[in-house]
């Protein structure tokens, strides 16, 4: 902000003066302020959930809905700027996240609909004891959840607040990361469903289509998805909000998503040490040949 001295007819022009309550941390005070509007809509959501799993003592019906926060927070994002305000670029990323987000929502739906509660969090119940549980599980489920999801989702955020709406190389990029993403996590879901529905599959590898290249192509998908979302932030100069892409790439290959699966997978079953030996865990590649 500028500041004048006001005198006999002229006026003196002072330095620029940043206003401490303008920005925190480097991210304008309205931007902080949009985020943690988010985080009330997600913390919301999940304070419902939680209520609903422990009438029905099922702490996994949160998963569906995963991929439903993030269209909230997209969606929150969008109607806090204002209609009038998006540009073509926020535009676009509102109707990606909403595709994506949807998409993930109801083949969970689909797919865990009357299966009962979720083997991890089966162990989680009886490791911390069924009486106490129903109280626990909305900080150690509900209540993390909620945070990660509303952390993960800043690129959402970044790339429809930057001030800078014309599109550019890097939109293109960011579309096309992001179209490799949805047509992997999506391609691989759906090959997955079809392998499991035949009888004749019971106790076997699925090991063709995008699982050939990679053993996990569900996630490695998922995490394309972000890094496209991460993307369209930098085209809009809001870099700080890649952070979510980083978060979500470390939390699949890390902790919930590769990690995890390659822990419960029957290494008994036929094949999978030879699957294991050639196939690229994460990352699509080639297959390896073996030297015996």
């Amino acid at each position: 902000m500028r500041l004048r001295l006001m005198g006999s007819g002229d006026s003196t022009e002072l330095p620029s003066v940043t206003l401490l309550e303008d920005r925190h941390g480097g991210i304008p005070v309205d931007l902080w302020l949009t985020y943690l509007a988010a985080f009330g809509v997600v913390m919301s959501m999940m304070t419902l959930l939680w209520l609903v799993s422990v009438r029905l003592s099922n702490a996994s019906i949160v998963d569906p809905f995963w991929g439903l926060g993030f269209v909230l927070c997209a969606w929150t994002y969008a109607l806090r700027t204002g209609w009038d305000e998006l540009g073509p670029r926020a535009i676009l990323v509102l109707c990606l996240a909403t595709i994506w987000g949807l998409r993930l929502f109801l083949y969970l739906l689909w797919r865990n609909v009357g299966k009962g509660e979720d083997f991890r969090y089966q162990k989680f119940r009886r490791d911390f004891g069924a009486e106490r549980y129903w109280w626990f599980s909305f900080f150690q489920v509900f209540l993390l959840q909620g945070v990660l999801m509303w952390l993960i989702s800043a690129p959402l955020l970044g790339a429809q607040s930057g001030t800078d709406n014309t599109l550019s190389a890097w939109d293109a990029l960011a579309a096309f990361v992001w179209l490799v993403g949805f047509v992997f996590e999506a391609g691989a879901d759906w090959q997955l469903a079809r392998f499991k529905a035949n009888p004749d599959n019971k106790g076997r590898l699925l090991v063709g289509g995008f699982w050939k290249y990679t053993r996990h192509p569900n996630y490695f998908g998922d995490s394309a998805v972000w890094w496209g979302f991460g993307l369209f932030a930098i085209a809009a100069g809001q870099y700080w909000s890649v952070l979510g892409s980083l978060l979500m790439t470390a939390l699949i290959v890390k902790v919930s998503g590769v990690a995890l699966l390659e822990k419960t997978l029957h290494t008994d079953k036929p094949g999978y040490a030879e699957y294991v030996r050639t196939t690229s865990a994460f990352i699509p590649w080639f297959r390896r040949s073996t030297v015996r």
